[in-house]
Parts: C-alpha cells; structure tokens; sequence
C-alpha cells in the first residue's frame, strides 16, 4: 500500500500485521527437545515450570492432538482463543521513551518500496528508532519497569562509555537492542526461555544488529558474572536476591535492577548495602514497580 509522504516522496508499509486472533494450547509437561511442529500456523512454544503454551494463528487442536500421540507424557490441559490486543493487554503501538522510539514493524513506513531500515543512528541528540515485532513474548516497552529500564541506559550512556551488556531475561531483546543503539559496542541478550530468544533473534535481525548483539538461551547464573561494563536485570526477584548474594563478584561496572514491586524494592535495597553497590538513581511507578542504577564498587574497572 502507498501513500503520500510529503515533498512528492511515496511512502510504504513492507510489513503486514501478522497477528489476528491467538490460539492457545495449555499442556501438562514439556515437549521432547528439537521437536518440530510442521505446521505455518504455529507462531513457537513457551514453555515454564513443566508446562507448555503452544501458539498458532488458526485453531490448530488436531496438531496438538497428534503431538500428544507422539508424546504421551503431554496432557492437553485447556485451550484458548483470544485477540493479539487481548494478550498482549492492548494494542501493540508506536511508543517513545527518551530519545528511543519503539515501532511495531507493521506500522514503520520507509521511503522506498522494499527498503530496509537505516543502520543505527549515530546522531548524539537525535531520535533512534527501534523496530520491534513482541510476537506473544513480553516486553513492547509499555510496561513502567521496561521504561525505568531505558532511561537508565540513556543516563548512563550520557555519563559514561558503555563498552559491553549483559542483559538478563531480555524477553524481545528490547533492552539489549536499545544500549546498542544508544552506542554500546556489543550486547549479549540472555534468556531461559527458547522462544524469547527465538523473538529477540528476530528483533536482532530487524534491526540490522546482528554483528552487536547476541541472542543466547541460558540461567541468569551462568551469564551475570561475565566481565561487562553493564547488566541489566528486569526479572523475577526471586531470581534476582540470587544474583545479589554476599559471596558473588560480579564483574561489571554498573547495574539495572527492575521489575520490583513495592515490598521486593526495599529488601533490594537492603541487599545493595550489603554487596558493595552504591545507588546512582531510583525509579519509581504509583507506588508500585521500582527499578535502580547502581554502581558495582568491587566491579571490572
């Protein structure tokens, strides 16, 4: 489709909106690993504590129906159907944090049919753009922790180099994505779940990152301590009091700690007295979600 773009310029749309409704299959037990589903429909499989959510476009019951066959330690549990909007909590839309501009790919317009989008912006002061497909992963970039997350990176950018990013549970790679383009040199996006790698692989992609950024399935423990200028961290705070232990080193220079609600927030702050991090900025949303930038005063200087 075109359409005017000002200055006699056509404008268009190479994307199309991949997503309607969402079928979802709820299953007792995790499938055999590299199992292939041949199906078009089948958007990937999340999966989390021994169960698994099978994604398709279309209603797909006799697919997951013969994979049950297959695997007889998979038990069908429920399923469902609901619009994109509905999962993802509303709809997926440009969004604008800082300098960051985050574009769903169906609704980026370039200057000429079948272009690609520009390398990352160089421009100190200017917009960057960031081209993000969420697929059913979370992570658009709407959530209050997500932004907490960004205006770290771009305050931390402003303060300092940023050489290296480990960002752990990167979900659609958003967070890793933006320190690049906001000018670190290289990311490692970590994830324990398969198909959010799968998503942040393609985000990578989108956006033209593949020789910056790196998409690797694996815990947040066997990744935290690798030497870093900056981890980002925007998970579970479970997992998280983990990785702030007494008897750990980590090896970077500054942290992000996010998705903390109230109550998490104060016995993180507990913890970073106690681990030898000083508190640069404090973030907070209604009362309710948290996040912190910290520097690591035994970290890699």
């Amino acid at each position: 489709m075109y359409f005017p773009g000002g200055k006699g310029v056509f404008m268009t749309n190479i994307f199309s909106d991949p997503y309607g409704d969402l079928f979802i299959y709820y299953l007792k037990g995790c499938l055999v690993p590299d199992s292939t589903i041949a199906d078009r429909s089948f958007i990937g499989n999340w999966e989390e504590d021994g169960y698994s959510f099978l994604f398709f476009k279309r209603s797909s019951l006799q697919v997951v129906e013969a994979l049950t066959s297959q695997q007889p330690h998979l038990k069908l549990l429920d399923n469902f159907q609901m619009s994109y909007e509905e999962w993802q909590g509303g709809p997926v839309l440009p969004i604008q944090i800082g300098r960051i501009h985050v574009i769903p790919p169906w609704l980026k317009t370039f200057p000429r049919p079948g272009c690609l989008p520009e390398a990352p912006n160089r421009d100190e002061t200017g917009p960057i753009e960031i081209l993000l497909d969420p697929g059913v992963v979370f992570g658009t970039g709407t959530h209050p922790t997500t932004r907490h997350c960004i205006e770290a990176i771009q305050m931390l950018a402003c303060r300092t180099s940023i050489g290296t990013v480990v960002d752990i549970g990167t979900g659609t790679g958003l967070l890793a994505i933006a320190a690049v383009k906001l000018g670190c040199k290289r990311a490692l996006a970590v994830d324990l779940n398969h198909l959010a790698v799968k998503t942040a692989g393609g985000n990578i992609h989108l956006n033209r990152l593949e020789d910056k950024v790196l998409a690797v399935q694996g815990s947040a423990d066997k990744f935290v301590d690798l030497p870093s200028d900056l981890v980002i961290s925007n998970i579970h705070y479970d997992v998280m009091k983990h990785l702030l232990r007494r008897d750990r080193k980590l090896s970077a220079k500054y942290v992000i700690l996010s998705g903390l609600l109230r109550s998490q927030a104060t016995k993180v702050e507990a913890l970073l007295k106690q681990v030898a991090i000083t508190m640069l900025e404090k973030w907070e949303t209604n009362g309710t979600w948290y996040s912190y930038l910290g520097k690591i005063s035994n970290g890699r200087q």
